[in-house]
């Protein structure tokens, strides 16, 4: 946590739907990051400590989409929590890391900030 607030890095490439999660980050009362690829949050990751949660996407351009970025952050930073969405994609919680959570776009603002929630509190 960074001054007493969760950290969630969004991780999406679409600039408005970036933008909305950040909202949903903020109106939880946490603090967002944001990165438009996954390349992009492998840096901010080992650039910077603190963090609690990812939420990606999982379609987006660069050398991984968000299933890849998932299991590399959960071998590399195995105490995050992750958070998956996609509007294309429909995943089996069992394709993702143990412990992530899946979301089909559009997404309901309230459950992905219960599931924030949740994750911080497990």
């Amino acid at each position: 946590m960074n001054n007493g607030k969760p950290v969630v890095l969004v991780v999406e490439d679409n600039v408005l739907i970036r933008l909305g999660a950040v909202d949903i980050v903020l109106s939880a009362g946490y603090e967002a990051l944001e990165a438009s690829d996954a390349d992009e949050a492998i840096r901010i990751l080992e650039a910077r400590s603190g963090i609690d949660i990812v939420f990606t996407d999982v379609q987006m351009p660069g050398t991984m989409d968000g299933i890849k970025l998932s299991h590399d952050i959960r071998e590399r930073w195995p105490p995050l929590r992750l958070l998956v969405a996609s509007a294309n994609a429909i995943l089996e919680e069992g394709n993702l890391p143990v412990g992530s959570r899946f979301f089909s776009k559009p997404y309901d603002d309230h459950a992905i900030m219960d599931a924030m929630a949740a994750l911080l509190a497990s």
